[in-house]
């Protein structure tokens, strides 16, 4: 069965409707109105006329004003309309060119020129739905694509982790957990005023992504002074200390090699190099204070702190939730920006979910 295009005619013309419907019924589906009003009711049932031819002698309105109601009430873009324009008048011509008409016939009209012009329109708008099919299947493979490079990208990023890290049991629930503390961290702090610029989605993203790179810079780290079950030495913990210097410097390598940053990078960088440093300024390794820390390293110190607490090491049992979150409140205005501290303490039920969701190891489930 073929498809016939759908044609609306309005023209207070009987002799121009009677034929133009004889030169066109034949081929395409086509419906009549004598009157503007009649052309608005007709054009809005359904099908939708896949084209409009506008004729002139209208009893109600002339025909440029039937065209601007057709446009604000009926048409999409993609529907063209002919307009049959008196021989000799320029204005009304140019006015509706001006307007956007898909094409002028002018009066008396031949019915070659008639059947050419709306042959030529229905084709273009066939030409038009079918560029925008392929744009949307364009657009939707590269969606596709990008969400696959994506998925591919948070895993080598959380392998990589892992792997600077994989001498630690459980290390890969512990970067899982800590980027969703992160995130939720972020989530929240975004709507105070200090936080807002910084904490848009996409960064809350990047973010999210970065957290896991966090303590990367421990592949550098001696076993013998990362695995030490009770209290460092002063020179063992200037050795622990340089795990900040050795994940800024492999990141920034990986800036070097690019040949410039982003997003992802730069916040990976922040995080791996300052998430020790504290809030008074006794951290390390630079002693930074306050807001000279970044707000994402601000963000990792808590959720790093809150997981080592509830963690169980081989020299003490894991704090419970309470008492972690009370021991980070006390380290409010001291160890931890203020801001992440309150925005941890309004959403603690979350951290505990969090932590329920990806539980550490039992002790000695790693034997």
């Amino acid at each position: 069965m073929n498809f016939k295009a759908s044609i609306l005619i309005v023209d207070g013309v009987s002799d121009n409707l009677v034929l133009m419907e004889e030169l066109l019924q034949e081929r395409y589906h086509v419906r009549l109105a004598r009157s503007g009003e009649d052309g608005l009711r007709i054009a809005q049932q359904a099908p939708r006329p896949d084209l409009i031819v506008l004729g002139g002698a209208l009893a109600d309105a002339d025909s440029m004003r039937v065209f601007q109601g057709l446009k604000c009430q009926v048409l999409s873009a993609e529907t063209p309309v002919i307009m049959l324009v008196p021989e000799g008048d320029a204005q009304l011509e140019e006015r509706a060119w001006r307007d956007g008409v898909a094409d002028v016939v002018q009066l008396p009209f031949t019915a070659g020129a008639l059947l050419a012009r709306v042959a030529t329109q229905l084709r273009l708008r066939a030409a038009g739905a079918m560029l925008r099919d392929q744009h949307r299947h364009f657009e939707h493979l590269v969606s596709e694509r990008v969400r696959d490079a994506g998925l591919m990208q948070d895993a080598t990023v959380l392998a990589m982790a892992v792997l600077a890290e994989s001498r630690d049991p459980g290390v890969g629930q512990h970067l899982l957990r800590t980027q969703h503390y992160v995130m939720a961290l972020a989530c929240e702090l975004r709507f105070v005023s200090a936080c807002t610029a910084e904490l848009t989605n996409e960064n809350i993203t990047l973010l999210h992504k970065a957290a896991p790179l966090h303590d990367i810079g421990k592949v550098g780290v001696p076993d013998a002074v990362l695995f030490k079950p009770g209290k460092l030495s002063d020179s063992e913990f200037e050795l622990m200390k340089l795990h900040t210097v050795y994940g800024r410097d492999a990141i920034a390598g990986v800036e070097r090699t690019l040949g410039g940053s982003n997003g992802f990078l730069r916040y990976a960088r922040e995080i791996a190099y300052s998430h020790q440093e504290k809030w008074d300024g006794s951290g390390y390794p630079e002693g930074l204070a306050g807001d000279a820390i970044p707000l994402s390293a601000r963000l990792m110190a808590v959720a790093d702190v809150y997981d080592a607490l509830i963690t169980a090491r081989a020299y003490r049992p894991a704090f419970t939730h309470e008492t972690a979150v009370e021991l980070i409140r006390q380290g409010r205005g001291e160890h931890f920006d203020p801001d992440v501290v309150d925005a941890m303490l309004a959403i603690e039920e979350r951290f505990k979910a969090i932590a329920a969701e990806f539980p550490p190891p039992e002790p000695g489930s790693e034997l």
